[in-house]
């Protein structure tokens, strides 16, 4: 083997801990065929240095390591296989630094069909943009990049992560971890939070994001004026936020109710 091409392979493994065949074949130029490249990703394999695990998508082993027991980041493969992702629900909380549990299932916005995939104990679940963001060519409103692992990400900010894991409870773990996560936000842009909802036009939401800013006011210095804002769109009859449900919490003030437990320590609630 070409002890030249050997080293800077071994330099691009250093700084791809995940990478793909287009990345690798890219770096490698035309100072190697398609034929040579494949041949030292085989080699690569076989000595335990890489490993494959999906079609054109590669793990690096580090020094001292078995290739079977390293950790593979879901976050760094689902954007090898999805380089468009914007990282949202439950992952979008995890990137944001806010999640309150550990959770096994990478969610991420891109283009292209559906996409659920397991390895190791984890799973990537690529939807489709939200059609409400999308017909409108806005589905990068809201959104950040994030530092992973010395890559950049992007993920949904706080904003549209509150507002999406109302929307998908089962996609952020609940509407309890929701809360309990969102609450250590270090702030939220009010303006922002009214324009996604306003692409949204859904009643419920625009009440569980209100009700939210209400109990958490203190925290994101939420106004009066600021709930009035909301409030003024909720559901004219009472709604629950999780559908398909029976039982919970009412809240009066936004005609919305909570699953069981979430709304406690409101004011103004009754049971349902």
């Amino acid at each position: 083997m070409d002890n030249k091409h050997q080293v800077k392979l071994g330099a691009f493994f250093a700084d791809h801990p995940v990478f793909t065949l287009d990345e690798v074949s890219s770096f490698a130029g035309q100072r190697l065929s398609p034929a040579a490249v494949t041949a030292r990703l085989s080699y690569a394999t076989r000595t335990g240095r890489i490993r494959s695990i999906s079609r054109g998508i590669y793990v690096v082993t580090p020094p001292g390591r078995s290739a079977l027991t390293t950790h593979v980041d879901p976050f760094l493969v689902a954007l090898a296989a999805r380089p468009d992702a914007i990282f949202s629900h439950h992952s979008a909380l995890e990137l944001l630094g806010a999640a309150h549990s550990a959770w096994s299932t990478c969610t991420l916005y891109c283009s292209g069909a559906r996409m659920e995939w397991e390895f190791d104990g984890s799973s990537i679940r690529a939807v489709p943009h939200p059609t409400a963001l999308a017909r409108c060519a806005m589905t990068e409103l809201g959104t950040r990049r994030v530092e992973r692992r010395g890559s950049i990400v992007r993920a949904t900010g706080p904003e549209r992560t509150l507002i999406e894991g109302f929307r998908q409870p089962s996609l952020v773990g609940g509407v309890s971890e929701l809360v309990a996560s969102a609450a250590g936000f270090a702030t939220l842009d009010i303006d922002l939070l009214a324009k996604l909802l306003e692409l949204y036009a859904i009643r419920r939401l625009w009440a569980a994001v209100g009700w939210f800013l209400e109990v958490n006011a203190q925290s994101f210095a939420v106004s009066e004026a600021d709930l009035l804002r909301f409030e003024q769109h909720r559901p004219n009859a009472p709604q629950y936020l999780v559908r398909a449900t029976r039982g919970g919490t009412f809240i009066a003030r936004w005609n919305l109710v909570l699953p069981q437990d979430i709304g406690k320590g409101d004011p103004d609630v009754g049971e349902s």
